[in-house]
């Protein structure tokens, strides 16, 4: 159910005006409480919806939840024009979206207040969010080896340890803000990116 709204081209396509209220009320749910406490009667009262609207769409709050983290990660990855074509131009990208991943207002709040969210939703299993950045992670290592910056191998299976060694630096960055500081840790992710892709 998840992938519902998913294009194979991981871009954001048939969520209707509703729905983005739905999911707009859930969000700002998310943000304030994390998402234990959330629930079908609080979203239809915040998207001034019925509850039978909501679940004509979704089954329930768990997969409200993840549609709002693979919606957040859709409008990251649309602030970029073009697929990279080179390992600097994609290490650059992975650099770019862990910022805009940790500034994003629904996102940064996770973090910031309700960082078990992630074991929940990214660490035990691949959802729509993660599948969609593995995607744009794979075509542009795909380029990238046509013009021989980017090692041989399988490129979805590149992506896959790309991902998470960004996903582990950008989840533990502030468990580790006393021990290095932003530019450092910036450096160091560069270095670990950039080895991974290295012929």
């Amino acid at each position: 159910m998840e992938n519902r709204h998913a294009s194979s081209s991981g871009t954001e396509t048939d969520w209707d005006a509703t729905e983005h209220r739905i999911l707009d009320a859930a969000a700002q749910l998310i943000r304030t409480r994390g998402v234990n406490a959330v629930t079908i009667a609080d979203i239809a009262r915040g998207a001034e919806v019925s509850r039978p609207t909501i679940y004509r769409r979704w089954p329930g709050a768990d997969e409200i939840t993840r549609a709002v983290l693979l919606r957040a990660a859709l409008r990251i990855l649309e602030q970029f024009d073009a697929l990279a074509t080179t390992r600097a131009a994609i290490v650059d990208d992975v650099l770019r979206f862990s910022e805009l991943f940790r500034a994003d207002e629904l996102y940064g709040a996770l973090l910031e207040s309700h960082p078990e969210v992630f074991t929940r939703y990214t660490l035990h299993r691949i959802g729509a969010s993660q599948r969609a950045i593995l995607r744009w992670l794979s075509d542009a290592i795909a380029q990238a080896q046509r013009n021989g910056s980017v090692r041989a191998g399988a490129p979805d299976q590149i992506a896959v340890m790309l991902l998470l060694i960004a996903q582990s630096a950008i989840l533990s960055h502030n468990t580790v803000a006393s021990l290095i500081d932003e530019a450092n840790w910036r450096t160091e992710l560069w270095h670990a990116l950039d080895g991974h892709l290295r012929p």
